[in-house]
């Protein structure tokens, strides 16, 4: 079996060429050598939001233009802010999405050209684990972080303090365990993973964020160039399709506009329908309540969680569930414990509060 990129230690030394082999971005910013294998740099997933979404559009370059319509109801930052990155089919009409922040990628893109790793894919890490069947979770231990890979075709890391109590909300799914240090809860249930490849599964990576305005250098191949040939030229045939798709896509948006003014002034007949629409009819909805509570969870425990972690002893985490649009977590602990919460909270701009009772609880509740 190949080295695992999750677990091998650093590669040091002339043995490793810059431009081959897999590589890992540290949290300090490093870059550093992980094991053989094609090019491949790995970034943290805690960083890239990693969902899957239906488009049921048989041209590529129509799914890539129906992309931000598909997500900008699941994420909390603005369209222009982030950089959506296209992924294979996971299933009929389903695509992995990846979502990263643009000042981000763009430090990452800056750090791999800088090493000499402008042409390698960048995968998020939890992606370097094998893909588990569906309803599975297969996890894997990175000292205090804990990545995973669900069978529904996304990923997802968070502190590993965390870990048993977002399994729990998941409803307890079956785990396959790559390497060991789980924590007890999990490691109960768990079963070791098969033996996989690691280099062979990056050879495809399961998504790259090096697209669009981030595309990945040219290795200098003449075997790519000349595919780059092709592909051009078979860009250039599509164009017609690709221009009608856009009118068509135009046309369904019109449809879809005047199908809600209908409704608007069937419901809410006087209401004005000048300026944009869409202001106009949020301004009309309910405050938030359940609805996209799953979409919103990992995201925001992920957040909240890279925030308490450093004062959050393992196995003190209770419980976290959702309410309405709140997250709250209980968590063994005193109220100092609290007031040290609630510090950290405010100076890392997350909403939330912490607050300690007399039977030894502390209960950490997140805003939008």
């Amino acid at each position: 079996m190949a080295a695992d990129p999750l677990t091998s230690a650093p590669i040091s030394g002339p043995t490793q060429k810059r431009a081959d082999g897999v590589w890992r971005l540290a949290a300090d910013g490093a870059i550093i050598a992980v094991c053989d294998g094609p090019a491949t740099l790995l970034v943290p997933t805690e960083s890239v939001r990693v969902l899957t979404v239906e488009l049921p559009l048989k041209s590529a370059a129509r799914r890539v233009e129906a992309l931000p319509y598909a997500v900008e109801d699941r994420i909390a930052d603005p369209l222009d802010a982030v950089h959506l990155a296209l992924g294979p089919s996971v299933g009929p009409d389903l695509y992995r999405v990846g979502i990263v922040r643009t000042a981000v990628i763009a430090d990452w893109v800056a750090r791999a050209e800088a090493a000499g790793l402008g042409h390698a894919p960048m995968v998020p890490d939890a992606l370097a684990l094998p893909e588990p069947p569906d309803g599975q979770w297969v996890v894997g231990i990175d000292g205090a972080r804990a990545l995973v890979r669900d069978g529904a075709g996304g990923g997802f890391a968070m502190p590993l303090a965390a870990l048993p109590a977002a399994w729990r909300a998941a409803g307890r799914p079956a785990v396959l365990a790559d390497g060991d240090g789980l924590p007890p809860e999990l490691a109960a249930v768990a079963t070791p993973v098969q033996p996989f490849d690691a280099a062979a599964s990056l050879a495809v990576p399961a998504l790259d964020l090096r697209q669009g305005a981030w595309q990945r250098q040219s290795s200098g191949d003449p075997l790519l160039r000349r595919l780059a040939w092709i592909v051009g030229l078979g860009i250039a045939a599509h164009v017609g399709i690709a221009a009608a798709d856009t009118v068509m896509t135009g046309v369904i948006a019109d449809r879809r506009a005047n199908d809600t003014r209908a409704l608007v002034q069937q419901f809410a007949p006087g209401t004005p329908m000048d300026g944009d629409l869409a202001d106009r009819v949020t301004a009309m909805l309910p405050a938030a309540g359940m609805g996209g509570a799953t979409d919103r969870f990992l995201p925001r425990l992920t957040r909240v969680a890279g925030v308490i972690q450093p004062l959050v002893p393992a196995g003190t985490v209770q419980s976290v569930r959702f309410e309405g649009d709140r997250m709250i977590l209980t968590i063994d602990g005193d109220a100092a414990l609290a007031a040290r919460i609630q510090s950290a909270l405010a100076a890392s701009g997350v909403p939330g509060t912490a607050t300690g009772d007399a039977s030894g609880v502390v209960t950490v509740t997140a805003g939008a």
